[in-house]
C-alpha cells in the first residue's frame, strides 16, 4: 500500500536537521519521520499542519508520476483522512478534493532511477568507484569547471578564468552567493581548503597524481581564488572537471563524514541512503541557478541484474534505467512507451596484446591479428550497432583523435600471408584470458577467436573472475591475449600515460618500447601550445596503431532507457547521470 504524505511548508525551517540510524543516513528539514509498515517513509509537520495519508487504487497509483503501488491496493477505495492538531478530524469537501488533486499532480516533479551499481561510499574524493560518479557528480557535488557532451569544458561554481602566458598561473572567478548544502559559503577560501585536503600527505584521493604538480593555492579575495603550478599542465581544466576535483567542505556542519552524509553545491542535496535498497536525492532551493532543477526529488534503486531493471521500468517501478544492455535496448526501442538515449561511453575496448611473450613480438603476427578482426562485425553482432569503431586508444570525443580504422582493414586473407612471411604458416595456439564478470568483453573475446580460428591462430578461452584478473594479467601481464575496457579520460595526456616511459612494464605494452613515442608524450605533458598539442598526438595514435602495440575495437555506447515523457537525458563523456536538466511529462 502506497502512502503518499503531504506536510505544511510552513512548518519547515531553513535549518537542516540530521539523523542517523544503523543502516541508514537521512538529511531532512525539522520535520519528522516514521517508517511506515509497508517499508515507505511517512513524513508529517508539527500539530498545527496537516497529515493526510492517501491510500490509491493500484489503477490509478499507475498513473502517479514517481511513485508506483503493489496489485494488492486494486481492491482497496480511495480513503483521505485529514488530521489538525492531533485527531481533531477537518470535515472541509473542498480541502479534501484539492488535496487529492495535489496527490496526483504532486508526483510531477519526482523520478526514479535504476542503477546497476551500489556505491561503496558517497565521497568521490576519497573512492575511485565509478558508480559515486554516476550517482552524485553534477547531481550533488560540483567542480570549478565542468565537461560538456561533446568534451569542451564550462563554467561550473567558477563563472570564468584566465591562465597565464606561461601557463603556470591560473586564476579562476567564482559565482557569487554559491553555498554549500550545509548552508556554509563556497567561497575561495573554500575551495582552497578543499583542494588543500586532496593534495594533503594522508589524502585518500584515488588520483593523488592529479594534483602533484599544482605548488600552491592562492586566496586573492572572496570569490577569486588562484593556483601556482609547478609546471605547465595544459589539461588542468581537464583535472578540474573530475569528481576527484569535487569541492568539497572540509568540516560539513553535518558532523559526519562526507561517505555517509554528501554536502555539496550542486542542484540536489543529500536526503537519504538506504544500504542495499537506494539513494535519495532533492531538490536543493538555494542552488545559485534559477528554476534548477525541474525535479523535486530523485530515487536511484539498486537493481544489479540488466534483464530486471529493464523489467522495473516496464513494469513502471522506475522511471529510467541505466546501463541497458544492447539485446535489451533493441526491444525498447520497438515500444512507443518507452525512449532510448544511447552514446559513446568514452571508453576504449581493445584486445590486449602481450608483446613480451613470444610470437606476439614480431610485428607481422600482430599485423595479421588486426587484419582477421572485423571490428564492424563485432559493433553489429555483440553491441548491435550501439558501438563507435575506434582505430586508436583514444575515443572519437576526445581531443585530436584521429580515425585510423582502416590502417589495417579486415583482410583474412592478407592475414594469413603475413602469418607466414612471420614463419607461422599453420598458424599457431595461444591462451585469451577474459574476465567473467564482463559478459560485454567475455561475447567480443568469444567472436575475436572464431574470427583468429578462420586464419590459423586457434586461441583457447579462459574465462577468470575479476580478483584474478587483476592479479594475473593487470598486475603481472601473465596473459597472452585479453578483452578488457579502460574508461576515457578527458585529455590524451591522462589517457596515454600507460605507453609512457615511466610505466614500461604495464600490462598492455609490456615487451615494447619506442623511444619517440616515449619523447612526445613527455612534451606533450607541458606544452601549452594547441596546435603543437594536436602534431604530438596525432602521431602518437600513429605510431601505436602502425605497431599494433595493442588492437582497438570499438567505444561501446551508453545505453540509457526512460518512460516516454522523460526530457533531457544525455550521454556524457565521463560517467555521470546529469539530471540538473532532466523533467518528468
Amino acid at each position: 500500500m502506497t502512502k503518499v504524505a503531504f506536510c505544511d511548508s510552513t512548518s519547515a525551517t531553513a535549518s537542516p536537521a540530521w539523523t542517523s540510524s544503523p543502516t541508514s543516513w537521512s538529511h531532512r528539514t525539522t520535520r519528522t519521520s516514521s517508517t511506515s509498515p509497508n517499508g515507505g517513509t511517512t513524513m508529517s509537520a508539527n500539530a498545527t499542519s496537516f497529515r493526510i495519508t492517501i491510500l490509491i487504487p493500484f489503477k490509478a497509483a499507475r498513473n502517479l508520476k514517481g511513485h508506483t503501488a503493489s496489485p494488492k491496493m486494486a481492491a482497496n477505495p480511495t480513503e483521505v483522512t485529514l488530521r489538525q492538531g492531533g485527531d481533531t478530524p477537518v470535515r472541509k469537501l473542498w480541502l479534501v478534493f484539492a488535496l487529492c488533486s495535489l496527490a496526483f499532480l504532486g508526483g510531477a516533479g519526482e523520478l526514479t532511477v535504476a542503477v546497476s551499481t551500489e556505491p561503496p561510499t558517497l565521497d568521490p574524493t576519497s573512492d575511485p568507484a565509478a558508480a559515486i560518479d554516476l550517482i552524485l557528480h553534477h547531481n550533488l557535488y560540483e567542480c570549478l569547471v565542468q565537461v560538456g557532451g561533446s568534451g569542451e569544458f564550462h563554467p561550473q561554481i567558477a563563472e570564468s578564468w584566465e591562465v597565464s602566458g606561461d601557463g603556470l598561473v591560473w586564476t579562476f572567478h567564482l559565482r557569487e552567493g554559491v553555498v554549500f548544502h550545509d548552508g556554509t559559503p563556497c567561497d575561495a577560501v573554500a575551495v582552497r581548503e578543499s583542494f588543500l585536503r586532496a593534495m594533503a600527505p594522508e589524502s585518500l584521493n584515488p588520483h593523488p597524481e592529479y594534483f602533484a604538480d599544482i605548488a600552491e593555492v592562492e586566496v586573492v579575495d572572496v570569490r577569486t581564488v588562484r593556483f601556482l603550478l609547478a609546471r605547465p599542465v595544459p589539461y588542468f581544466l581537464a583535472v578540474l572537471a573530475q569528481a576527484d576535483s569535487a569541492i568539497v567542505p572540509v568540516k560539513p556542519r553535518t558532523g559526519r563524514p562526507l561517505g555517509e552524509c554528501p554536502v555539496g553545491t550542486g542542484p540536489f542535496r543529500f536526503e537519504e541512503w538506504r544500504p542495499g535498497d537506494r539513494i535519495v536525492l532533492e531538490r536543493n532551493p538555494h542552488y545559485y541557478l534559477p528554476g534548477v532543477p525541474s525535479l523535486d526529488r530523485v530515487t536511484f534503486r539498486f537493481i544489479p541484474d540488466d534483464a530486471a531493471r529493464v523489467l522495473a521500468l516496464r513494469a513502471g517501478d522506475v522511471d529510467v534505467a541505466v546501463d541497458v544492455p544492447p539485446q535489451l535496448a533493441v526491444e525498447l526501442q520497438k515500444d512507443p512507451d518507452f525512449t532510448v538515449i544511447s552514446g559513446p561511453m568514452n571508453l576504449v575496448q581493445i584486445l590486449a596484446i602481450n608483446n613480451s611473450r613470444p610470437p606476439f613480438g614480431r610485428l607481422m603476427v600482430r599485423q595479421a591479428i588486426a587484419h582477421a578482426i572485423d571490428r564492424k562485425k563485432i559493433i553489429e553482432l555483440v553491441s548491435l550497432g550501439f558501438g563507435t569503431p575506434i582505430g586508436s586508444h583514444l575515443t572519437p570525443g576526445m581531443p585530436y583523435y584521429v580515425d585510423l580504422t582502416e590502417l589495417y582493414p579486415y583482410n583474412p586473407e592478407r592475414a594469413r600471408e603475413l602469418l607466414a612471411e612471420a614463419g607461422y604458416p599453420n598458424g599457431f595456439e595461444t591462451t585469451m584470458t577474459l574476465p567473467s564478470n564482463y559478459e560485454f568483453h567475455v561475447r567480443t573475446g568469444e567472436l575475436i577467436a572464431a574470427m583468429l580460428a578462420a586464419v590459423g591462430i586457434e586461441a583457447s578461452i579462459q574465462l577468470v573472475d575479476w580478483g584474478t584478473w587483476l592479479e594475473r594479467v593487470y598486475t603481472q601481464a601473465d596473459y597472452d591475449l585479453t578483452v578488457i575496457g579502460h574508461v576515457g579520460r578527458l585529455d590524451p595526456a591522462l589517457m596515454l600515460t600507460g605507453y609512457g616511459a615511466e610505466r614500461p612494464d604495464y600490462y598492455f605494452r609490456r615487451g615494447w618500447r619506442n623511444g619517440e613515442l616515449e619523447r612526445l608524450l613527455e612534451e606533450g605533458k607541458t606544452c601549452m601550445d594547441p596546435e603543437r598539442r594536436r602534431e604530438i598526438y596525432v602521431r602518437a595514435q600513429r605510431i601505436i596503431a602502425e605497431e599494433v602495440v595493442n588492437y582497438f575495437i570499438q567505444d561501446p555506447h551508453r545505453i540509457i532507457a526512460a518512460r516516454a515523457g522523460v526530457e533531457g537525458l544525455a550521454v556524457y563523456p565521463l560517467y555521470v547521470l546529469d539530471l540538473a536538466h532532466v523533467s518528468t511529462g
